[in-house]
């Protein structure tokens, strides 16, 4: 049997600009992860997953085809992943065959509460992780980021792809989108195997150190929000409120340029700063396009976090989900987290994973 496990992530800031080709974002990898077994089968394959025993998915091969019993299931992304890793395959000469593909998921919980840690992402690079090792196809970081931000675009169509590079390369990173209508148009003259081969236009992940005395901490509230319906209420407000949506970029730009050259002199003070900031160009975004990015309960966490000395915002698309708070790592944070507790906010024990490949 052949096991591959991909992280779930949060944003740390850059939030909204990220989706803008080339415009940065800066990104952690968590120790949580998304677990998928693939194991040869003689007669059918299956795709099952633990949280979703109901909708586990049975399939025949017709040809180089996957036929499916199923009309309706909720495994688009992994259908995604396995379709373009098979296309990669069949380009190295492969010969597909039949299996049991299985999925568990520790981004969200047992009872079914969902954190906003990157899911799709995490279940389409270990989907394509476990398949590249099945077929024994040895695929490097930078090709893998390439093939899992294939099969997620296909699927959820808008974001910045920033989950799937932190689900592949681990820890801290820095990260600003390639040209996606470059992509769309090079994806019809070229092969699969070329397309990973080509350098793609303004893509860049850069690995960051923290400094030493950063502590981290996740707050949940307990709220979940769906990514790419935010993301789509943003798109509508860039077309009414260009002027606005422009200074937007511009000064997120600028905050985040900063913070990462605060990663890279280890200066905690310059990032706890540029976490403020960038909350207060959250908040210019939320109010110009009236989409809710800080909920009620997220401003109480951060508010909380600030009085303790940190500096705390609300992580990706906001409207619910996890804050994040970065303060001294010298600073106890016991009482922070009971009156985050006090106020049904949830402390996510939750640290860092670095990814080797």
């Amino acid at each position: 049997m052949i096991t591959a496990q991909a992280p779930g992530k949060l944003y740390i800031a850059g939030e909204y600009a990220v989706v803008e080709t080339g415009l940065p974002a800066v990104i952690v990898a968590l120790n949580q992860f998304v677990t998928v077994s693939i194991e040869s089968s003689a007669d059918f394959g299956s795709i099952v997953s633990k949280q979703y025993q109901e909708n586990s998915l049975y399939w025949l091969r017709q040809g180089d085809e996957m036929v499916f019993d199923n009309r309706d299931n909720p495994f688009h992304y992994i259908l995604s992943a396995i379709r373009l890793t098979e296309k990669y395959a069949l380009e190295a000469g492969k010969h597909l065959s039949l299996y049991h593909l299985r999925i568990n998921s520790e981004l969200d919980s047992a009872d079914g509460k969902k954190y906003g840690l990157g899911s799709s992402a995490a279940v389409t690079v270990a989907t394509i992780k476990a398949l590249l090792a099945y077929y024994d196809l040895p695929l490097g970081k930078d090709k893998l980021y390439k093939l899992a931000a294939i099969a997620h675009l296909d699927v959820q169509g808008n974001g910045s792809l920033g989950d799937i590079a932190a689900s592949v390369y681990g820890g801290w990173i820095a990260y600003q989108a390639f040209d996606r209508d470059w992509l769309q148009a090079v994806r019809r003259e070229s092969t699969l195997t070329e397309l990973l081969n080509l350098e793609w236009p303004q893509l860049n992940i850069d690995l960051l150190v923290p400094p030493e005395n950063l502590q981290l901490m996740i707050g949940w509230t307990g709220s979940p929000a769906s990514t790419s319906q935010l993301v789509d209420k943003i798109t509508i407000a860039k077309a009414k409120k260009r002027r606005a949506y422009q200074q937007f970029l511009e000064q997120s730009a600028a905050c985040l340029k900063m913070m990462i050259a605060g990663f890279k002199q280890k200066d905690l003070a310059v990032i706890q700063a540029q976490i403020k900031r960038n909350r207060q160009l959250l908040q210019k975004l939320s109010d110009f396009s009236h989409v809710s990015i800080e909920t009620p309960l997220l401003k109480k966490m951060c508010n909380l976090a600030e009085e303790f000395g940190g500096a705390a915002k609300s992580s990706g698309a906001g409207g619910g989900d996890c804050g994040i708070a970065i303060l001294d790592a010298a600073q106890p944070t016991h009482q922070l987290a009971a009156d985050w507790e006090q106020n049904g906010i949830e402390q996510l024990d939750l640290a860092v994973h670095n990814v080797t490949l």
